[in-house]
């Protein structure tokens, strides 16, 4: 073993062992465990959490990555982007008279020989992205300290961990779904076994340690995790998580079983074939925590958010928009409740909470100055944003909806692959006449249909999957779109150039507490306002025969952002009221 037994940090399978061994001894038979946890997890637990230790784990990406050793407890914030089945691996064999097990590992820590006593469990595989379109304020700071101590851990513990690794070990990973392992061929087939050699010699210095690893992404790094002990619906699609677990990369390994014919061939041929550890680091999840918006927030919580100081944050707020919209008093209004907007609940079809914006009289001149200022600032705010500039071209020719290929048993992610809270700005300004291929014209649906119901259609080549969404859309264009039909459209009139003062961090971070706090706050109407609010809609449909629900919809929306906007979870009569002469204004200039 390397490290301290129980040094949850730097040796991680060296606990996960000794607790396997501690069980065993007691009198636990291996057979009953069926790959569930033995106490190794309760370990982890108050290691990280009671003990203070998630502090201390660095997070892997693609800057950590070249200092992070190789079996040692990292974190990986991301999403998963693509859920690869269920893997199958020799859990825990006998060696001689001593059970050893393999959970949370790629390799084995003990030669198997022949052992005629294996247990064998499944995992499930998942392949985590960072989350799309996240804002680099976003990026977790580490401390030189932590990245000090892996930086100096090579040398340090170099020659120790050579001799003590310098065993022979068995890959024993298998990368058959559960349906394939039914009536397939003998074990010995499917567990893909083959001597492998050791670690490298972490006595080289840290540059050739690098060169081993040219094909990681500089930008962006990606990571297969593999879980244990969890049920299927704990883990969805596009959901974002920091797991916890054993970060495992062997370059030596890695050119193995990139090269390897056994690997890739017969039942092994799946999607791990496309995903060398070269490219893709594996992590064996210890924990995982689903993570919010607001689990992106450097500053800590305001503890106690008072009326008052919601009140102050919201006009600080209010008036740095309205400098960036020219003096455009009621485009600001709107552009608070937009940020504000979340899908709180479906009913049927309706995506309930949604608000999009299409803020319409914007040129190509306008909007590089106004536009551009704008997405700035959103991009400062909210922790996910992307912008897409529409053009004919763009929809003739861009992957906009995740695709199944089956050639290499890989979900491709498209544009509309995104995280709960993105926000997404589509500029029509750039968008001329054109003739659309039956490319655009899918793009095209999709897009309307993720501005009307939020949902993407994900293209399985046989058939579409019709997957929920909650982003926020806004728009500019020249004229009320006809491609994507927002719910509020708003004539834009600047009255005085774009201006957009270098805001300090404090200010900053009040803004994203007030937006991501406030959007989630619970809602509720007395039925006194109830009955005043049907009243009023009675009347404005009297006074205009063209209001229909879509209009009353999202006037309650709005009333009920409003209400979120002054961090008060109960509708108000003066509440309403602002609603009620926001679209007052907002219809004088629709004429």
């Amino acid at each position: 073993m390397v490290g301290l037994p129980f040094d949850c940090l730097a040796n991680p399978l060296g606990a996960v062992r000794l607790t396997f061994e501690k069980a065993v001894t007691s009198g636990t038979d291996p057979a009953t465990f069926d790959g569930r946890d033995w106490g190794a997890i309760d370990l982890f637990r108050e290691f990280l959490f009671d003990k203070g230790g998630l502090s201390k784990v660095p997070i892997l990406d693609h800057e950590n990555v070249r200092w992070i050793e190789p079996n040692s407890l990292v974190r990986f914030r991301g999403m998963v982007q693509d859920m690869l089945g269920n893997e199958f691996y020799v859990g825990a064999f006998k060696d001689g008279s001593t059970w050893r097990t393999n959970k949370f590992t790629d390799v084995a820590s003990f030669p198997m020989g022949s052992s005629s006593e294996v247990k064998v469990w499944e995992r499930r595989l998942l392949y985590c992205i960072p989350v799309p379109a996240q804002n680099s304020w976003t990026q977790a700071i580490h401390s030189e300290t932590v990245v000090n101590r892996y930086k100096n851990q090579t040398s340090q513990h170099g020659e120790k961990r050579h001799r003590e690794d310098d065993a022979a070990v068995d890959h024993m990973d298998s990368t058959a779904s559960e349906h394939e392992f039914q009536g397939s061929p003998p074990l010995s087939k499917k567990m893909c076994e083959g001597t492998l050699p050791s670690w490298t010699q972490e006595s080289a210095s840290n540059s050739s340690k690098l060169s081993m690893i040219p094909d990681f992404d500089q930008s962006s790094l990606p990571c297969l995790v593999k879980i244990y002990d969890l049920l299927e619906s704990d883990l969805k699609l596009n959901d974002v998580f920091d797991f916890v677990g054993v970060f495992t990369f062997n370059p030596e390994l890695a050119v193995h079983m990139d090269e390897s014919d056994e690997f890739s061939n017969g039942v092994c041929e799946d999607a791990l074939v496309h995903l060398p550890p070269s490219k893709v680091p594996r992590l064996h999840c210890f924990i995982h925590r689903k993570l919010g918006v607001h689990d992106f927030l450097h500053s800590p919580p305001i503890t106690e958010p008072t009326p008052h100081l919601v009140r102050g944050i919201r006009e600080s707020l209010l008036g740095h928009l309205t400098a960036i919209l020219g003096n455009d008093g009621v485009a600001a209004h709107c552009m608070v409740l937009h940020l504000l907007s979340k899908v709180h609940a479906r009913v049927d079809t309706v995506a309930v909470g949604k608000l999009s914006l299409n803020l319409t009289g914007f040129t190509k001149e306008s909007a590089s100055i106004f536009g551009n200022q704008l997405n700035l600032a959103i991009q400062n705010l909210l922790p996910f944003t992307r912008s897409i500039p529409l053009t004919v071209e763009y929809l003739n020719s861009a992957s906009i909806a995740p695709r199944k290929d089956y050639q290499t048993d890989r979900l491709v992610t498209g544009v509309l692959q995104l995280a709960e809270g993105t926000h997404l700005t589509i500029d029509e300004t750039q968008l001329k006449a054109g003739t659309l291929n039956s490319i655009g014209v899918e793009n095209v649906r999709l897009l309307k249909n993720l501005m009307e119901w939020q949902k993407v259609d994900y293209d399985f080549e046989y058939y579409k999957m019709e997957m929920t969404s909650d982003v926020q859309i806004l728009i500019f264009s020249e004229g009320k779109s006809n491609i994507l039909p927002a719910d509020l459209v708003l004539p834009f009139r600047p009255s005085a150039m774009s201006s957009c003062e270098n805001k300090g961090t404090e200010v900053l971070q009040a803004w994203r507490w007030y937006l991501t706090t406030l959007r989630s706050m619970p809602h509720s109407i007395e039925p006194e306002m109830q009955k005043a609010i049907e009243d009023d809609l009675v009347a404005a449909r009297q006074a205009n025969r063209s209001l229909g629900s879509q209009d009353f919809s999202r006037w309650l929306a709005m009333a009920r952002l409003m209400s979120a906007s002054f961090g008060e979870s109960c509708l108000s009569l003066e509440h309403w009221q602002m609603v009620k002469e926001l679209e007052r204004q907002r219809r004088e200039r629709l004429g």
